[in-house]
């Protein structure tokens, strides 16, 4: 399609920098600071983007100030626009780790930590001793609108992640198989586990879910032999759960690789679920702005390396 150069002329490129930070701020004051420019300054360039674009793209309401229908459907176009704009004229064509200076901000679970980031921060040291890594803990309920709002570079996810949409990017790194973990001498039983006893013992759940729901993977396949199961505790932190089950007579059904180094670590007895239950991917999930990034690139590939090392 061509461009229209003469409309396009009338335009201040300028004012989509601004846009995004209205849009993205929703109010004047946060996106006059967010751009570095005064206040009335760009209370005027709302008023250019209003006459613009024939719409008020954000109105007052009593929470404060809500983007218009027209203005949502711009977020996405205009942060894309802006990256793309950014990758042509200021990034640099290549990334050299030896030299570069980058903070990554990587969301995962506690599981996913300990499995990847010990690697990954020991390779960062000896190839690229100028990248910072920024972890978070992963917020399901939040995770594709911090990618959307750049708070995110990326993140590790059981996936995949149904609800996304086409700028947002998953690669699944790998498939976890589960086992069950417990302390022999608290709970009287041997491996390997069966069906019966695995509905007797009291169970630790290990949940990321925002409703602070006490259902898991498990349950969906006991219901399907008309079984029910007992759940003792239930915590969004996997570094905890190994040491519950040492000292407690209950059992936990975890993933493979982690359960296997904490049985080594604690001498706790590990047993094939006696329940069918469903391998999980692992997915990395970043923003397409950051799709031909060069350092991007580089540190994704770090990633399926490391992973592909487990």
């Amino acid at each position: 399609m061509a461009i229209d150069v003469v409309d396009l002329g009338r335009v201040d490129l300028n004012l989509l920098v601004h846009l995004d930070a209205l849009l993205t701020e929703r109010s004047v004051t946060r996106a006059a600071a967010r751009v570095g420019i005064g206040q009335s300054a760009m209370s005027h360039n709302l008023a250019r983007l209003r006459e613009l674009l024939d719409d008020e793209l954000l109105t007052r309401a009593a929470d404060g100030m809500r983007l218009t229908p027209r203005a949502v459907t711009l977020l996405e176009p205009v942060r894309s626009a802006l990256a793309q704009v950014e990758a042509v004229l200021l990034r640099e064509k290549t990334f050299d780790p030896a030299t570069a200076v980058r903070t990554f901000r990587l969301s995962l679970s506690d599981s996913m930590e300990i499995l990847i980031v010990p690697r990954l921060l020991a390779r960062m040291r000896e190839i690229a001793p100028g990248i910072h890594l920024r972890l978070y803990n992963v917020d399901m309920s939040r995770l594709l609108d911090d990618l959307d709002a750049d708070a995110l570079d990326l993140a590790l996810a059981y996936g995949p992640i149904q609800q996304g949409q086409l700028h947002h990017k998953q690669r699944v790194l790998f498939t976890e198989s589960f086992l069950c973990m417990f302390n022999a001498e608290k709970t009287g039983v041997t491996p390997p586990i069966s069906l019966e006893v695995y509905v007797r013992l009291p169970h630790v759940l290990t949940s990321l879910k925002p409703d602070r729901s006490v259902r898991g993977f498990v349950d969906d396949a006991l219901d399907e032999l008309g079984l029910h199961r007992t759940i003792a505790l239930t915590t969004p932190r996997f570094l905890t759960v190994p040491h519950l089950v040492a000292q407690a007579p209950v059992i936990v059904t975890m993933g493979a690789r982690l359960a296997r180094r904490f049985a080594a670590d604690l001498g706790l007895s590990l047993s094939p679920p006696p329940v069918k239950v469903k391998d999980v991917s692992v997915s990395l999930l970043w923003h397409a702005s950051y799709d031909h990034d060069p350092a991007h690139v580089w540190m994704r590939d770090q990633l399926v390396q490391l992973v592909g090392e487990l």
